[in-house]
């Protein structure tokens, strides 16, 4: 059943431009869900939207601090430590990498090398603090949270070279740290669910042990901007077309849109998605995202690789952090958390 309804998604991706335009880009808005509609209301908008990467000091400035203002707002979580720890690179600087744990589960335990939103250009590890606390104690693991360097200081793929180290990392002291080798996972959300994905091909293509899974949300998988819904999605403000084509040009530079990228810098141009684990894709059906998204699911169900894909209507980028009570947000968690309890009840063989 799966098969057939990835394999259904990738058919409808293949209708023109034109007719996709003109179906969806005047009622785009009027599509929106309810309660997510009624949350943007609220969202403070500049006149890029909510993230001006034109600006990129300024807008890096607003998130941390809006992510501290959520932190110092959110009640503390006793049950769940939080530890910083330093992996060095070979270059001798350190990857800072933040690990949260349930501190009444017995060991060992699963972990999810977790990477955060920001397309790759915004945000830092402990932003997430809040959202992740819950996932802890209701999953019963450990997340790593990797501080990964961004763009355009570091271009693409030092982030990926970043979860790479960290992987190998975790695996190689999972004794002292308390988890289980065999139950190490990936997962990210947006710059980061891209990042997570370009992990994975690294991973296999190392030739290291495979990661238990890759659970990605809305990923930031393709540079080239060019699908229906990347055209389609232009003035929401959350992450429209301009935004996303201003930020791969600080993760790419000039290779932004070129015939060679590497996949470790876009996954989406990986031409063999076989050997990846098995995925979670969580897509938004109004986010620039959606069509690269349910492409790469279909390509890794085609490429042998089981995967478990939502996708949400009526949703725009990030919803659920958006608009966190709104029952399309609570669905998402509800099959987030479903799988990642599912697939770290397995061990690798």
């Amino acid at each position: 059943m799966l098969s057939a309804q990835v394999g259904s998604l990738h058919d409808r991706l293949l209708c023109s431009r034109e007719e996709t335009d003109d179906m969806n880009t005047k009622n785009a808005h009027e599509r929106i869900d309810p309660e997510l509609a009624e949350a943007l209301k609220a969202v403070p908008m500049t006149e890029a939207g909510v993230f001006d990467v034109s600006d990129l000091a300024g807008t890096r400035a607003g998130v941390r601090a809006f992510a501290e203002a959520i932190a110092a707002g959110t009640p503390d979580e006793p049950s769940v430590s939080v530890e910083e720890v330093d992996v060095v690179r070979p270059d001798g600087s350190t990857l800072p990498v933040r690990l949260l744990r349930p501190t009444e589960a017995a060991g060992p335990l699963p972990v999810l090398l977790w990477f955060h939103g920001g397309g790759q250009v915004l945000g830092y590890a402990a932003q997430d603090d809040p959202a992740l606390k819950p996932l802890v104690l209701e999953v019963g693991c450990v997340v790593a949270s990797v501080d990964y360097r961004l763009a355009p200081e570091a271009p693409a793929p030092a982030a990926a070279e970043d979860g790479l180290l960290a992987y190998r990392w975790l695996r190689g002291q999972a004794a002292a740290l308390g988890i289980d080798e065999g139950r190490v996972a990936l997962a990210g959300q947006s710059g980061g669910g891209g990042i997570a994905a370009a992990t994975a091909l690294m991973i296999r293509d190392q030739g290291e042990p495979a990661p238990l899974f890759q659970a990605l949300s809305y990923p930031m998988l393709d540079d080239r901007n060019t699908t229906a819904s990347s055209h389609e999605v232009t003035d929401i403000g959350i992450w429209d077309r301009a935004t996303n084509i201003l930020a791969w040009n600080l993760v790419l530079g000039d290779r932004a849109g070129a015939d060679e990228v590497p996949p470790y810098c876009a996954p989406a141009r990986a031409t063999d998605l076989t050997g990846l684990p098995p995925t979670f894709v969580a897509a938004a059906e109004l986010d620039v995202f959606r069509d690269e998204d349910l492409s790469y699911a279909a390509r890794l169900q085609a490429g042998g690789v089981p995967v478990e894909l939502h996708l949400y209507p009526g949703a725009y980028h990030a919803f659920d952090l958006f608009a966190p009570g709104a029952a399309v947000s609570a669905a998402y968690v509800h099959a987030w958390y479903g799988y990642l309890r599912r697939r770290f009840s397995a061990r690798q063989p």
